[in-house]
């Protein structure tokens, strides 16, 4: 427990410092924030790779709900604090002259604080993508195109560094992450992603593979929660403290309470599972127009702008099983149209164009 304040009080010390000789970079680093988000990845992320390796993209939902399945029993473990509560309530700091931590509007997240989600989703997620970008260069063999593999392979590195410390960087800034949770949470995302290098059968995974895997996580996350709460163990203590200590209460969102997230990503590997073994699907990406340029770009352009629609969506937050059923099955239409929604729409479209030609 002593070496734990040690660590946070120094971890308060660095928050201080970015957060006065950083205040420049504010924008940039809350913009960061926003890009480490696990969100990002069924809305963006996920669109556009599906539609040019249909390979990747199933991967990368995958290892997004794996790695933020790991990350919810992780947090429940561990029982991390975050900063904007924990000066707040340490006796370490004498005569209560407790440190100013300013608190911003993406702060206040409910669930416990280690690892972080942001930098484990953001790091497995990019982790599979350059893997899969590098994985093309690989393949070559005469001596300038290994030495373009090099070179590639350095500057994706490069990049995949640059935002992980910077996604980092920004939640110890927003003071909602200790920065051995930012670090623990990137390399537990590493870790997840490379496991799944070596797991092929999620590609020909069933309908009911999908439906048993998302039971086993639910039922598993659910026992492992009343277990525990029969033991007078309450896993959902950070969120009093988040309400107790978040400088605006509007701040507080039941989107990042441990079961929302829980939530979301069984309805999101649900979808993917409907849509991967739908007539639709067959039908749009395994048929003739799948090869085409054409059809890959418009599936890509239709998918981003139908899943921006969304987020105009506003899921009702007044009673709290609503919230998580409504989540869910949003959740699982993200992947459902871009995986067999839009692309069957866009064959249809291209099915007929051709037929007028002809």
């Amino acid at each position: 427990s002593i070496k734990m304040d040690l660590l946070h009080s120094n971890g308060v010390l660095i928050i201080q410092h970015l957060q006065r000789d950083y205040r420049a970079y504010q924008d940039f680093l809350n913009f960061m924030s926003h890009v480490g988000d696990p969100r990002n990845i069924f809305s963006i992320y996920f669109p556009l790779w599906f539609q040019l390796n249909q390979v990747v993209g199933t991967k990368m939902i995958w290892v997004a709900v794996i790695g933020d399945w790991f990350n919810l029993i992780f947090k429940w473990i561990l029982f991390g604090h975050r900063p904007y509560w924990w000066v707040q309530e340490t006796m370490i700091y004498p005569n209560q002259s407790s440190p100013c931590l300013e608190q911003f509007p993406i702060t206040c997240e409910t669930g416990p604080g280690s690892p972080s989600g942001h930098a484990m989703g953001s790091s497995c997620v990019w982790y599979v993508m350059v893997t899969a970008a590098l994985s093309y260069t690989v393949r070559w063999k005469d001596k300038l195109a290994v030495t373009l593999h090099r070179l590639t392979w350095s500057f994706l590195w490069s990049i995949f560094w640059i935002i992980q410390i910077s996604v980092c960087i920004s939640r110890v800034f927003i003071a909602t992450h200790f920065p051995h949770q930012v670090i623990l949470g990137v390399f537990a995302g590493i870790l997840v992603a490379e496991a799944f290098e070596h797991t092929p059968a999620i590609q020909t995974a069933s309908l009911r593979m999908y439906i048993k895997t998302n039971l086993f996580l639910f039922i598993f996350a659910l026992g492992f929660y009343l277990s525990l709460k029969l033991l007078d163990i309450d896993l959902l203590w950070s969120v009093p403290k988040a309400k107790k200590w978040c400088a605006n209460p509007d701040w507080i969102n039941i989107d990042t309470t441990p079961f929302a997230g829980l939530v979301r990503n069984l309805g999101a590997l649900f979808g993917l599972g409907l849509g991967i073994n739908s007539e639709m699907f067959i039908m749009s990406c395994k048929g003739k127009n799948s090869c085409k340029l054409s059809f890959r770009i418009l599936c890509i352009a239709a998918s981003l702008a139908t899943l921006q629609l969304y987020n105009f969506v506003k899921i009702p937050t007044h009673t709290e099983y609503l919230f998580y059923f409504l989540s869910f099955c949003k959740s699982a239409a993200m992947p459902l149209t871009v995986v067999a929604l839009v692309p069957y729409c866009v064959h249809s479209l291209m099915r007929t164009t051709e037929k007028k030609l002809n």
